[in-house]
């Protein structure tokens, strides 16, 4: 299979008045050897005009054959026939004379611009001839000196042409292989970067549907926040402040009710704080979750007046801040459901560290429900009617178990009438970190 020369062997296409000039050359160099034929044959006239005429066809052919038609030079069989018709005119014109082997560089730029391998080593070889013929055509080919003379000649000519000819063709082949790789490079190059932009485009969604679940989570987390502070915080104001109206006739009753609905409210506030900054529960800042359970049941005991132990076993595991977090919000949660449901005189608060889980259990003596008879929601916080304080809640036992189960705990509610209720909150150690 034939090959292409690359431009840039005798002309890389970029500057056009080089090529210009290259294209000019061959027509010089033989207006200057006619003026030769001229004047050695000038005394020979039909001799002078046959050379003239070749001449005259030589250029005729290049102009007609390469200069005109500039569309041919990459048609492979056309320039082929113009080389050969090229080596045939330049024959008879070193035949006609010697000094015609001067017009031989002619046929090297036109084989080296236009030809492709194989052609390329055969008009180059056929050129290379005709050259080292001009320049041992004073030689005596009679004897076997004179033939040994005009093939070193020869040789001379043909072998280095036609190495560099095969050199010019393998600086075509790695020319070539490194425009289609830089091709493959830019093809792959394009096919990046519309993987990337598809990628973008993607990860843009996976944003939007991510900062969509973080939405959703905040919601969330700020909803149980502030029935977990706010909200319950707000429910024992109201219930003191209304035992303080039914206490009116007992000043002492009064003033404790009222002491104790203004503690409620400080704390509330406090908590309100935290919340808007972002901040771990006020009794987790400064302590242990064995010991804020402790201060959170202490308080809780106070106020109500029910008498609430609080028991830690086993060795203390590490555990991630979101993870105390959601054992304290329960027990502080169930705290409050035995406040407003239970009528217990007792209330033990057990946190457990076992192997590889950290367990609350907070239990009262009660008097209890029926699961299979009662409504868990409405006993629990009150779903769907309204508590004492007038308002509606429902929202107790739900926060307590996405608390839990978003750390891939579990969480459980036992009872039974007249035996007390017992919720026992339980998440693997060290999750949530």
């Amino acid at each position: 299979m034939s090959e292409p020369m690359p431009r840039s062997w005798l002309d890389d296409g970029s500057n056009t008045g080089r090529e210009r000039v290259a294209n000019t050359v061959p027509y010089g160099l033989l207006l200057i050897l006619a003026g030769v034929s001229v004047a050695f044959k000038h005394s020979a006239p039909g001799a002078l005009l046959i050379d003239l005429v070749l001449c005259l066809v030589a250029a005729v052919w290049m102009l007609a054959m390469f200069t005109l038609r500039p569309d041919w030079r990459d048609r492979p069989m056309v320039m082929v026939v113009f080389v050969a018709g090229m080596v045939v005119i330049t024959a008879l014109l070193i035949v006609r004379g010697s000094w015609f082997g001067a017009f031989t560089p002619a046929g090297y730029y036109y084989s080296f611009r236009v030809l492709r391998w194989p052609w390329l080593v055969l008009g180059v070889g056929s050129i290379a001839v005709l050259a080292g013929s001009a320049q041992a055509s004073g030689i005596d080919r009679s004897t076997v000196l004179g033939v040994a003379t005009y093939v070193g000649v020869l040789l001379v000519n043909v072998g280095p042409m036609c190495g560099l000819a095969w050199l010019a063709w393998r600086a075509a082949r790695r020319n070539d292989e490194r425009n289609q790789t830089l091709q493959a490079l830019s093809e792959a190059n394009s096919r990046l970067t519309l993987s990337l932009a598809e990628n973008a485009v993607l990860h843009q969604q996976l944003l939007d549907q991510a900062r969509e679940a973080g939405v959703l989570d905040e919601r969330q987390r700020m909803a149980r926040e502030i029935h977990d502070t706010l909200a319950q915080g707000l429910t024992g104001i109201i219930t003191q402040l209304q035992a303080a109206e039914h206490a009116s006739a007992d000043p002492n009753a009064w003033q404790r009710h009222i002491t104790a609905a203004t503690g409620l409210a400080r704390e509330s506030l406090t908590e309100a704080r935290r919340s808007v900054h972002a901040l771990r529960p006020e009794p987790l800042r400064t302590a242990r979750l064995s010991e804020a359970l402790t201060e959170v049941a202490s308080r809780w005991s106070a106020l109500h007046g029910i008498t609430a132990q609080v028991t830690t076993t086993g060795s203390v595991l590490p555990l991630a801040p979101e993870a105390e977090l959601a054992l304290l919000r329960t027990a502080q949660e169930a705290l409050a459901n035995v406040a407003k449901h239970a009528r217990a005189s007792r209330v033990g608060v057990t946190l457990s560290y076992l192997e590889h889980e950290v367990a609350l259990d907070v239990r009262d003596d009660g008097r209890g429900f029926d699961p299979d008879r009662e409504d868990l929601m409405k006993l629990t916080d009150s779903a769907g009617s309204r508590g004492t304080d007038g308002m509606s809640g429902g929202f107790g036992l739900i926060a307590m178990r996405q608390r839990i189960e978003g750390l891939r705990g579990t969480l459980q509610v036992e009872s039974e009438p007249g035996l007390g209720t017992a919720i026992s909150a339980c998440v693997p150690a060290g999750v949530g970190a």
